[in-house]
């Protein structure tokens, strides 16, 4: 597995780093001392697994984890100086968490956490809990999207939306669906990245197709939706599936369920 350290004290990194160079199948990718370098190097270098410190300047861990959320998202383990009661949090959304100074056998532990959850099903499961933990710091479980749309904001005559109001801490942003690049979503939140940042908003992606214009808008995977506007390459898959590649090298599945849409991106499919 690909690791990537994050954390802001180099003794720390160093620390982490000559213990995970002695386990065999574990290969350090790179380390960062900043959450802005790690959202970066998430992107990049693509590891399997980031070891996360929560609390840095400027971005802290948990910004870090809400702008790597979408495919090929890696596994994360916490490292901590936080009290037991914030440990909670971890302990109820986490694969798994390190307190500092890090123990070898609690590290070995995580460790093989993450071997186990590597199969798909578990990585997902495993993302749908950490979009959570987000989301209640970020006080989006105080309201959905349904709340939202009830009160008729910026609803169109033509029941599309042109803009997607999201609840963020204290304050609702309003986010241009035409900024939208795409939308992921795991368990019951889901992911909306636009001009460059990640919005979380809890509601399904069936309510979210109702309401986004679909000459922009079109589902290309159970947990996917994109705007054909940012699609500027198709590579065939096998099986009947595509690859999409938007602006920024995002690269994302269309299933074989979704097959049938090719022509949106494809005209002369």
């Amino acid at each position: 597995m690909k690791a990537l350290i994050v954390d802001d004290e180099p003794l720390a990194r160093r620390g982490l780093l000559l213990r995970l160079a002695k386990i065999d199948d574990i290969e350090i990718a790179g380390e960062c001392s900043n959450g802005r370098d790690a959202i970066q190097a998430v992107r990049e270098l693509r590891p399997d697994i980031v070891f996360l410190d929560i609390q840095m300047p400027g971005i802290s861990g948990f910004e870090v984890l809400r702008q790597i959320q979408g495919p090929g998202m890696p596994m994360v383990i916490f490292v901590t100086a936080f009290d037991e009661f914030a440990i909670k949090a971890f302990e109820a959304h986490a694969l798994d968490y390190l307190l500092k100074p890090v123990d070898d056998d609690r590290l070995a532990a995580a460790i093989q956490h993450a071997r186990d959850a590597g199969e798909e099903r578990s990585a997902l499961d495993h993302r749908a809990r950490l979009l959570e933990l987000v989301a209640e710091l970020a006080g989006v479980d105080e309201v959905s999207l349904d709340d939202l749309l009830e009160k008729g904001i910026d609803a169109l005559a033509t029941g599309y939306l042109d803009t997607l109001p999201i609840k963020d801490g204290g304050s609702i942003i309003r986010v241009k669906t035409p900024s939208i690049d795409w939308i992921d979503a795991a368990g019951d939140y889901m992911c909306v990245h636009a001009d460059g940042d990640t919005h979380i908003l809890r509601g399904t992606m069936k309510k979210l197709e109702e309401i986004l214009d679909p000459k922009q808008f079109q589902r290309v995977h159970r947990s996917t939706i994109v705007n054909v506007d940012r699609v500027r390459q198709v590579r065939p898959h096998i099986n009947g599936e595509y690859f999409l590649i938007l602006d920024g090298d995002i690269e994302l599945k269309m299933s074989r369920h979704y097959k049938d849409r090719i022509g949106r991106f494809l005209p002369d499919f």
